[in-house]
């Protein structure tokens, strides 16, 4: 009988441990990571420079920000290199620096200024294998980046036409079973569905999804008021099938119009709610000048 009463009483502690742990876990939340936009500013450092502070685990280099229609592609790293001259390449040296880090490096493709659209699923076709052989797993004389290999695209695309988007994600992953995996991403507004790239995100194909909380009144945080981003971000985790569903915020308050969530109030307020979400992945900043200007990833990113 005593070993009966010591059998049953060891059984309730634990069950009510594990049922503090499954507490615990709710209310915590998954833990995320923190992306970032470089190469808009030639005074925020280098590319090997941002991942080696430890801070981030995706970074996206910005722009290439002219292709589509017969055009020839064109990188604009703003004050970091010359892609005329050729002196570009040097970032490979990054590159290869962040994903020995295990940091993902995307691409990132359009951008608030810049000439792109895509005007037929052909056109498609062609600037996949461009993108393919230039910044992935293919082969080319000419990478303006240097040979090292990129994890993937992200698409910002901002203005134009919003055709065909869908198809270039689909010719992309089918690029990435000849070799290495490509990894897509995107950054749409966050008022749902986006205008451009709604018919993209449909295909589910998409890994990370950085949502931009910023410069969009209706779906983003204001003063003392979290409702209209919360209700936004439930609306994208319950509806858009990605891997990963990301908080983009700007890094400091003249990153943007508006939208800037002081870091105590994102983490006290914000992330709390946002990372029960099963898709949740983090936070995305932009971009590196202006965070290190604030030293916002600094503030957050014990918490997110």
């Amino acid at each position: 009988m005593e070993s009966r009463r010591e059998f049953l009483s060891s059984l309730l502690v634990v069950l009510l441990l594990q049922a503090l742990l499954r507490t615990s876990a709710r209310g915590e939340g998954r833990r995320g990571g923190i992306a970032v936009y470089w190469g808009q500013n030639g005074n925020e450092g280098s590319l090997a420079d941002t991942c080696a502070t430890g801070r981030f685990a995706y970074v996206n280099i910005a722009f290439l920000n002219k292709f589509g229609g017969g055009q020839t592609p064109e990188l604009n790293l703003a004050g970091h290199c010359n892609p005329a001259t050729n002196s570009c390449r040097v970032v490979s040296d990054g590159i290869r620096a962040c994903r020995r880090l295990g940091i993902k490096v995307m691409l990132s493709i359009g951008g608030g200024i810049g000439n792109y659209s895509l005007s037929s699923t052909d056109d498609a076709l062609a600037f996949s294998i461009y993108l393919w052989n230039n910044f992935l797993g293919g082969k080319s004389a000419s990478r303006p980046l240097g040979d090292a290999v990129l994890d993937g695209v992200d698409l910002d695309v901002e203005h134009g036409s919003v055709l065909y988007y869908d198809d270039l994600v689909r010719y992309l992953k089918r690029l990435g079973k000849y070799g290495r995996r490509v990894y897509v991403s995107g950054a749409p507004q966050c008022p749902f569905p986006d205008r451009v790239l709604g018919a993209a995100l449909n295909t589910s194909l998409f890994d990370y999804v950085w949502v931009q909380f910023y410069n969009n009144p209706p779906c983003q945080y204001a003063s003392g008021n979290s409702g209209n981003l919360v209700n936004s971000w439930m609306r994208w985790t319950r509806s858009v099938k990605a891997r990963k569903i990301f908080l983009g915020l700007p890094a400091a308050p003249q990153a943007a119009g508006s939208g800037f969530i002081a870091a105590d109030v994102l983490t006290a307020e914000i992330l709390p709610v946002i990372r029960r979400s099963n898709n949740y992945g983090g936070v995305m900043l932009w971009s590196k000048y202006w965070d290190d200007q604030s030293g916002y990833s600094s503030a957050i990113v014990a918490k997110v």
